[in-house]
């Protein structure tokens, strides 16, 4: 064993949780007439689904005509970096009790504009990998 670590690792659903705690800016990947859009979002945690708000406009728009979205988030350090992938069903929250959970997680904007809808996403499926930065493997070390 050299002790050195894999470049490429598969994260489980409960480090990936806690990846996604540990940071506040994610993207939202949906479908608006159409064609992909992403949008950066500040968010947070809540019951293993992810919590942001927004304004009228075309992220809600994108949100409620293709509840089917992605959300990702990222970080990296010097010497390497992290990646989790939600792929699941946003839905804008409407009942007054699915509101007031969401105001529990004090969830304020970014910038000076008013968010007044809150919008959960439900992950069907996670997916995260750690990435050890390194330099290329020499071509000639691949058999074949």
């Amino acid at each position: 064993m050299t002790g050195e670590q894999e470049p490429i690792t598969v994260l489980s659903d409960n480090e990936c949780w806690d990846l996604l705690k540990s940071v506040a800016l994610g993207r939202l990947v949906t479908n608006v007439g159409g064609e992909p859009e992403i949008f950066p979002v500040n968010f947070v945690t809540q019951s293993h689904t992810v919590l942001f708000r927004t304004a009228e406009g075309t992220k809600l728009f994108g949100t409620v005509m293709n509840d089917k979205v992605l959300f990702e988030v990222d970080d990296h350090n010097v010497v390497g970096g992290w990646s989790v992938i939600i792929r699941g069903t946003a839905q804008v929250l409407t009942a007054s009790d699915d509101i007031h959970e969401a105001e529990r997680a004090q969830l304020l904007p970014w910038v000076a504009t008013e968010k007044l809808r809150f919008v959960r996403i439900t992950p069907n499926e996670l997916s995260g990998r750690r990435f050890v930065f390194g330099p290329e493997p020499d071509h000639g070390s691949y058999p074949g």
